[in-house]
């Protein structure tokens, strides 16, 4: 059965969510804040961390920063009050997976945990057949990009970039298409495992960040290109 930790320490709303959840067939743990969360992150492995962001104790940023600082792996969702987009692009550049705003539908958020976990199973089964030589990765290049899909890394002018999972495999994405246009619900799918269209800035805040640490000049880019009213492409 998947195992989805629920760290929230809002009671009622951590008792709904896992019986939502439960009632979807996945088997809920909750812990009511940052400390008690991170301990179980480490003792139970989880499938999915569903993660408040405001929380007593170790914070959800400095959780998920810990936990991507000691090589764990696992996808997270984060549960943010703030609509600010500043707040959203810092959780991803720790390295969250997606986020929804509270308050939230019931039915978007159990289509982003669907899509977290589909996405995750697909990327191990890939991990898998890379391992089995079975992944038929190449070296690729644009501009002073140098991007490296077997080993996932990526060096600009020949020094290393740290990209996050969820930045490098929508790179590949964008490279895997030659320079044609990938829509935004596209690419959802693509990296995210999304099945259904949702509301969401995540596609464009991850743009922005490989914008930022791969454009020479960010603010008018020459290879991450946006193609008005259909979506991204990039030119090399």
């Amino acid at each position: 059965m998947t195992r989805v930790l629920l760290i929230e320490d809002n009671e009622n709303l951590a008792f709904g969510l896992s019986r939502s959840l439960e009632a979807e067939g996945y088997a809920v743990e909750i812990a009511a804040d940052g400390t008690t969360g991170l301990a179980k992150v480490r003792a139970r492995s989880p499938d999915l961390v569903v993660l408040d962001l405001m929380l007593p104790g170790v914070d959800g940023y400095t959780l998920l920063r810990t936990l991507r600082e000691e090589g764990n792996k696992t996808p997270v969702l984060i549960l943010t009050a703030r609509a600010e987009e500043a707040d959203k692009v810092f959780g991803f550049r720790l390295g969250a997976d997606d986020y929804v705003t509270k308050p939230f539908g019931l039915a978007e958020l159990l289509e982003r945990v669907k899509a977290l976990l589909r996405r995750a199973t697909a990327q191990a089964q890939g991990d898998g057949a890379a391992a089995n030589g079975g992944s038929g990765a190449t070296t690729e290049r644009f501009g002073d990009v140098t991007v490296d899909a077997a080993s996932r890394t990526v060096t600009r002018g020949g020094a290393p970039v740290a990209l996050t999972p969820k930045e490098f495999d929508l790179l590949l994405a964008l490279l895997r298409r030659r320079g044609a246009v990938a829509g935004r619900f596209e690419l959802l799918k693509e990296v995210w495992g999304h099945q259904t269209e949702v509301a969401t800035r995540t596609v464009d805040i991850h743009v922005a960040e490989l914008r930022r640490k791969l454009e020479e000049d960010p603010s008018t880019p020459k290879h991450i290109l946006t193609v008005w009213k259909a979506g991204y492409r990039l030119h090399r």
